[in-house]
C-alpha cells in the first residue's frame, strides 16, 4: 500500500493543522530504496526521523557478536524520530527488507523549519514527544491488561483446581513435563572409532527450549544438530519437539544442509501463525570417512573448533532465523576435521551467563575455558565447560537454557 506524503505525516502526527502538514511535506524528503540496503546503522550518529510510506524495513541489533531482531517496520511507521532531538548513536540497524519508500527529515531541514517557523519547529518537536509518550503509555497498559488477565486466568485455574488435586499434583504434572521433553532428547549419542560425542542440556526453567541431536542418517554420514526455540515454558517444549521432528524427516531425504535447514523452515510456517516464535539452529553433515563437515549456521552462536597447534577459531557462515521471514537463503560451508580436533556446539545461554555481580561469562571466557581443556575427551570436555560456568554463576539464576554438544575426533 502506497501513501501520499501529507496523509502518511497525518497518520503519525496526529492532530497537526492541515497548514502545518503541508508546510512538513515541503521540507520532507520522499526518497525509494532497494532491499537490503541499510537507512540506519547502530553505532553511528545519524540525524535523520524516517517514515515508511510502502514497503518494510527490519529492526536489528548487535548482541556479542551476533545480529539480533527487534522488530518490523511498514506502511504508516516510523524510525529514528531521537535524532532530531540529541547526538546520541543510533541504538540499532534499520534495513529494507523489500522495495522501500521512506520521507526523510533531516536535522538541517528541521533546523531550517525552526529559523523560518518556530511555531512549526514547536508543534513538530511536541508531537514527535506525544508520539513517543502515547506508545509508552500502550505498552504500559498492554502489559497492565496481560498482567490482569495472567491473575484472573492463575485465579481461575487456581480455584478449578482445588476442586481436583492440591497444589503439589500441579508440581508432579511440571515434573513429568519436564521429563517428557528429556525423553525427546537422544538418550545416547552415536559412537564411532574416530568420532566420540558427549552433550550437556540445563533448562532455565523446568521445561526450556534449547535442545540437540546426533542422527545416524546411513553408514557414512551423520547429522548433526543444536537449536534454540524463542521461547520458553510449555509452548518452547511442544515447538522444540515439532521441530525436532521436522529436522529428522527432512534430514533422511537430503545429505544437504541448507536444503534440511530450509525445509525445516517452510514447514514452521505451515504450523504456527504466530510471528514471536522462530529458533535458532547449527546443522552439519559428518561425512565420516574423510572428516568432512558440511554445515550451514542459521543466526545460531558459531561453534568452537580446538586444533592442537593452532588454537580456538570460530565457525564462519551466516544465516538468519528459522521461521519468522518467509524468503530465506542459506549458505553451505564445509571443514575438514583432523585428528584430535575437537568442534564444540552452544546455545547463548551459555556466553550470556551472568554471575552474582551481573558480569556475563562472555564469548573470551568461553574461549579461554576451550583452550584450556581442548585436550580433553568428549565427556571430559562437556563436563570442564559446564563446571567453568557453573563456577562463574555461584548463586546467581540462570539467564538461558545451557546446551553444549562436543564432537571428539580421534
Amino acid at each position: 500500500m502506497s501513501l501520499g506524503t501529507t496523509s502518511v505525516f497525518r497518520r503519525v502526527f496526529v492532530g497537526l493543522e492541515p497548514e502545518t502538514l503541508e508546510q512538513l511535506r515541503t521540507v520532507a524528503q520522499r526518497s525509494s530504496y532497494p532491499p537490503k540496503t541499510v537507512l540506519c546503522r547502530e553505532g553511528e550518529t545519524q540525524r535523520t526521523f524516517y517514515v515508511v510510506v510502502e514497503g518494510r524495513v527490519i529492526v536489528t541489533r548487535n548482541q556479542n557478536g551476533e545480529e539480533q531482531l527487534l522488530n518490523m517496520v511498514g506502511p504508516g511507521g516510523y524510525f529514528g524520530e531521537m535524532g532530531l532531538i540529541d547526538d546520541q548513536p543510533r541504538m540499532a540497524t534499520v534495513t529494507t527488507l523489500t522495495p522501500t519508500t521512506v520521507l526523510e527529515l533531516t536535522k538541517k531541514s528541521f533546523d531550517r523549519i525552526l529559523e523560518d517557523s518556530p511555531v512549526l519547529a514547536h508543534s513538530l518537536m511536541h508531537n514527535v514527544l506525544k508520539v513517543s509518550r502515547r506508545n509508552d503509555k500502550w505498552l504500559i497498559d498492554e502489559l497492565h491488561n496481560k498482567n490482569e488477565d495472567l491473575e484472573k486466568a492463575y485465579l481461575d485455574l487456581k480455584t478449578a483446581q482445588a476442586q481436583l488435586v492440591e497444589q503439589k499434583r500441579l508440581e508432579k504434572e511440571l515434573e513429568l513435563a519436564a521429563e517428557v521433553q528429556r525423553s525427546l532428547l537422544p538418550k545416547h549419542l552415536p559412537s564411532y572409532p574416530r568420532y566420540k560425542f558427549a552433550a550437556y542440556l540445563e533448562p532455565a526453567r523446568l521445561v526450556g527450549g534449547d535442545f540437540y541431536d546426533v542422527m545416524e542418517l546411513d553408514e557414512e554420514h551423520v547429522g548433526i544438530l543444536i537449536a534454540d526455540v524463542a521461547d520458553k515454558g510449555f509452548h518452547a517444549a511442544l515447538f522444540m519437539a515439532v521441530t525436532r521432528t521436522m529436522f529428522w524427516q527432512a534430514a533422511h531425504l537430503s545429505r544437504s544442509p541448507a536444503q534440511v535447514a530450509l525445509t525445516v523452515h517452510q514447514g514452521l510456517f505451515q504450523v504456527t501463525t504466530q510471528d514471536d516464535i522462530f529458533l535458532t539452529a547449527f546443522y552439519g553433515v559428518l561425512y565420516r570417512p574423510s572428516g568432512r563437515l558440511t554445515y550451514v549456521r542459521a543466526a545460531h552462536d558459531r561453534p568452537l573448533l580446538y586444533r592442537p597447534g593452532e588454537g580456538v577459531q570460530a565457525l564462519t557462515g551466516d544465516g538468519r532465523f528459522l521461521g519468522i521471514l518467509p524468503d530465506l537463503s542459506l549458505e553451505e560451508h564445509t571443514i575438514h576435521l583432523q585428528a584430535n580436533d575437537r568442534l564444540i556446539l552452544f546455545s547463548d545461554g551459555l556466553p550470556d551467563a551472568f554471575n552474582m555481580a551481573e558480569e556475563q561469562y562472555g564469548n573470551e571466557r568461553l574461549v579461554q575455558a576451550v583452550q584450556r581443556g581442548g585436550h580433553l575427551s568428549a565427556p571430559d570436555l562437556v563436563r570442564h565447560l559446564a563446571d567453568d560456568v557453573a563456577y562463574w554463576q555461584q548463586d546467581a539464576p540462570a539467564f538461558d537454557d545451557l546446551t553444549l554438544l562436543v564432537l571428539e575426533v580421534n
